[in-house]
C-alpha cells in the first residue's frame, strides 16, 4: 500500500514538474513519400503553465517517410514562434530565466526542441526562445517572440 501511493505521489509530482503539452493546431505536407506518411510542417499552440494570458504557436518540420513513421528520423531544426497576449496576464509563480516551458524530442537519441522563457523586468516583457538543441553541434537554429505585459481590457 506504502509503494503505491509512493509510486502515485512520485507521478503526480512529474507531471506537475513537466513542461507544458502543446495541442496541434494542424500540419500541412510539404513532401509526397510514397512509402510511409508524408513529410509535413505542424502549427502547435502551447501555454505557458506558470503564466496565464499568454498563447505561443510553434511550427516544426516532422520528417515521414519509413523512418518517420517507425520514429527514427531526425526531424529538421528549423522552427518558428509567435506568442500573443490572448487575456489578462497573470504570472502564478516566480520565473526563473530560461527556464524550459515545453520540449520534445527531434530523434531518438541526440536531438531536442525546447521553448524557454525569460522575464524582461525592466521592459516589462516576457520573451519565448525556441532553440533546437544537438548534443554534439549545440544550438544554432532558434526563433524568438515577445509579449509585453500590458492591461487587458475586457470588451
Amino acid at each position: 500500500m506504502i509503494r503505491r501511493l509512493s509510486a502515485a505521489l512520485l507521478a503526480t509530482t512529474v507531471v506537475l514538474a513537466a513542461p507544458a503539452a502543446a495541442e496541434e493546431i494542424g500540419c500541412i505536407d510539404t513532401v509526397f513519400k510514397l512509402v510511409g506518411p508524408n513529410h509535413k510542417i505542424c502549427v502547435d499552440a502551447m501555454e505557458d503553465p506558470k503564466v496565464d494570458g499568454v498563447v505561443c504557436h510553434l511550427s516544426r518540420p516532422v520528417t515521414g517517410g519509413l523512418s518517420g513513421a517507425v520514429g527514427l528520423a531526425e526531424d529538421p531544426s528549423n522552427s518558428a514562434i509567435a506568442c500573443r497576449q490572448v487575456g489578462p496576464i497573470t504570472i502564478k509563480e516566480d520565473l526563473e530565466d530560461g527556464e524550459v516551458v515545453f520540449a520534445e524530442r527531434r530523434s531518438v537519441l541526440f536531438k531536442r526542441l525546447r521553448v524557454r522563457r525569460f522575464h524582461d523586468t525592466t521592459h516589462n516583457v516576457l520573451i519565448y526562445l525556441v532553440v533546437s538543441d544537438k548534443l554534439i553541434e549545440g544550438s544554432p537554429k532558434h526563433s524568438m517572440s515577445t509579449v509585453p505585459i500590458m492591461p487587458w481590457r475586457a470588451e
